[in-house]
């Protein structure tokens, strides 16, 4: 529908519940920002409860309780790559969930992000973060520390506020994506609010790593700088600009790696060429090595998941392995394989 059919629409059936001329106008001129935006125009909690198919109640009580406990999100942790640590996550019941998936499907995603911003991009995957930074001189990984719980709930409420929603409609729509005042992780709405959020952030890095020839992307919290430069002097400066948006530089995750050593980013090689670590591929060549040597069900005898899990789990490895590269063709052989020990067990 386009604003025209919408506002003729709108005063007809605003004139027949006794709407003013004044606030029909009012209200016509706060849609009109909202539809050049190609925005949902939400009028208040009512109206989000008819666009997002959730009572009403609900959406306030989530809005009024999220604030301050976690009565409507799932709290579990998972094992980080570094052993020992874990990273602790605040899912939202499905009800919430729904909400948040409409706010990320209907307002979020139509506002286009920095360029410089890798993650969570639709039709965007990890290569395109890992093409920028291919055999160049120096990699330099540096991480912002508790990244989602350092975006509190005001820059959220920014967000919508510059988009063009009302007060109350901003407030409400920050409440529906916070947690404890600030962006929890596992909340689908998260990380492009993230994006969003670092936006200016992003440009003037970006501005930054042109003038001395450095190429810079952004993976959510993971800001990665290659070619040939000063690390110190990029270091600082990056410092200097987080702390002037309220993050903090994790110094202990910093990493400097040369074109002699082995160079990894979001945890893929990128020297010569995109592809699993070097123990990556020896462990997938060992697996297919005793499956061949030893035969299927005796390998599957020494594993502790079931067949399917455990042949899930090779072939997800296997896959990302031919995501990176797709002429590997030790990895083509090995897939071949477990796909058909797959069928063979009808799994």
């Amino acid at each position: 529908m386009d604003y025209k059919t919408y506002s003729e629409r709108f005063k007809i059936e605003a004139y027949n519940v006794g709407y003013s001329e004044s606030s029909v106008a009012l209200c016509l001129n706060y849609a009109k920002i909202l539809f050049d935006k190609n925005l949902p125009v939400i009028y208040n909690v009512t109206h989000l409860s008819n666009l997002t198919g959730i009572k009403k109640n609900y959406i306030i009580q989530a809005a009024t309780v999220s604030k301050h406990s976690h009565a409507y999100y799932r709290d579990f942790s998972i094992a980080k790559k570094k052993k020992g640590e874990r990273r602790f996550i605040s899912e939202p019941l499905p009800n919430l969930k729904q909400i948040q998936y409409w706010i990320l499907n209907n307002i979020l995603y139509q506002v286009k992000v920095s360029p410089y911003a890798k993650a969570y991009i639709k039709n965007f995957g990890l290569k395109q973060n890992l093409r920028f930074h291919k055999n160049k001189k120096k990699v330099l990984n540096l991480d912002i520390e508790n990244f989602f719980s350092a975006i509190k709930f005001e820059k959220v409420e920014k967000v919508f506020l510059n988009l063009g929603y009302s007060n109350t409609v901003s407030k409400t729509l920050s409440k529906l994506c916070t947690l404890k005042e600030q962006l929890p992780q596992g909340s689908p709405t998260s990380p492009y609010l993230s994006n969003i959020i670092m936006m200016s952030f992003d440009t003037e890095v970006s501005l930054f790593a042109k003038n001395l020839n450095i190429s810079y992307t952004r993976y959510a919290d993971d800001l990665t700088f290659s070619g040939d430069f000063d690390e110190n002097v990029v270091e600082d400066f990056i410092e200097t600009k987080l702390l002037e948006i309220g993050f903090t530089l994790n110094r202990n995750k910093k990493k400097l790696m040369y074109d002699s050593q082995r160079q990894i980013v979001t945890g893929v090689v990128v020297n010569k060429k995109i592809q699993l670590s070097k123990e990556q591929r020896k462990k997938l060549r060992q697996i297919h090595y005793y499956i061949k040597r030893f035969g299927i069900e005796s390998h599957l005898e020494r594993q502790k998941l079931s067949k399917k899990k455990y042949l899930s789990k090779i072939l997800g490895q296997i896959n990302f392995g031919l995501y990176l590269n797709k002429q590997d063709k030790n990895l083509l052989e090995m897939k071949a394989c477990i796909l058909k020990y797959k069928k063979e067990f009808d799994l």
